[in-house]
């Protein structure tokens, strides 16, 4: 089992938190967890059964790993008080959004780091983790970094920093897309007769059965699209108002946007 500190225990610090204490990859004892709010810490002490304080330096002190899980405007902050006070051996992995794994280098004067960008859905263990390490990160660990992202879900690692901003327009982005697209047809359901919640319920099975379909079958989306629709039917004048519409261009746009504010911020 690994000790592992947590700065800053928020909804992700806590969904990992979660994660590796369902897994048993941690002991409760050997989980530090420091945050800001009193309140914070009070209720993952009492639900995890975790040590809990306000002090970085001391949830820091004697761990494995340190995950860096604070919002990225109190980064600069947090790696000033931690500077000097970790050892060489010592993991750090960030999570924080958009700050490239150099700056995060320099910011605690530490070369042992891995950066990642999971997304939402590893609160609830469907995560998608994406990954980077420097390269004085040693293989084992590497697997400590795998072990504890693949416990929220699935974990992909790349020798180059470049995919985590792209991944960051896909998978870490991504859940709003869904959750926009649900949205829009839930109200689409609602003006044409449904009552919003029997609308919501047919919405999320459809797209939850979706989603498996696409994962157990193996085949590729647009094969079981094509599936769905047959010649002169509903699927087919509807996917039409798509294409008229322009909607793979749309997607596409949205995810370049992404991708170019991505790049953006980790240059700031």
């Amino acid at each position: 089992m690994m000790k592992i500190a947590f700065i800053g225990g928020g909804n992700m610090g806590e969904a990992i938190i979660s994660s590796l204490l369902e897994k048993r990859l941690a002991a409760p004892a050997d989980i530090s967890v420091s945050d800001v709010s009193e309140s914070r810490r009070k209720y993952l002490k009492e639900r995890y059964r975790v040590t809990a304080t306000e002090n970085n330096v001391e949830a820091a002190d004697d761990k494995n790993a340190v995950v860096l899980a604070v919002k990225p405007q109190n980064l600069p902050e947090v790696m000033a008080g931690l500077k000097g006070c970790l050892k060489p051996a010592q993991l750090v992995l960030s999570i924080v959004a958009g700050v490239r794994i150099g700056n995060i280098c320099r910011g605690l004067g530490h070369s042992c780091v891995v950066r990642c960008m999971p997304n939402t859905p590893a609160q609830v263990g469907f995560g998608m983790s994406v990954w980077t390490a420097t390269p004085e990160v040693a293989a084992t660990q590497k697997e400590q970094s795998r072990a504890i992202l693949g416990a929220m879900g699935k974990e992909i690692y790349f020798d180059d920093e470049k995919y985590i901003d792209i991944a960051t327009a896909v998978s870490g982005s991504g859940p709003a897309y869904f959750f926009l697209f649900a949205e829009a047809m839930i109200d689409a359901a609602v003006k044409i007769g449904l009552s919003r919640s029997e609308a919501g319920e047919m919405v999320l099975q459809t797209m939850l059965g979706s989603v498996h379909l696409m994962q157990k079958s193996g085949k590729p989306p647009a094969e079981l699209r094509r599936n769905v629709t047959s010649r002169g039917g509903t699927t087919e004048r509807a996917l039409k108002v798509f294409e008229e519409g322009g909607f793979a261009g749309l997607v596409e746009d949205a995810v370049k946007a992404a991708y170019r504010r991505a790049i953006e911020l980790g240059n700031q």
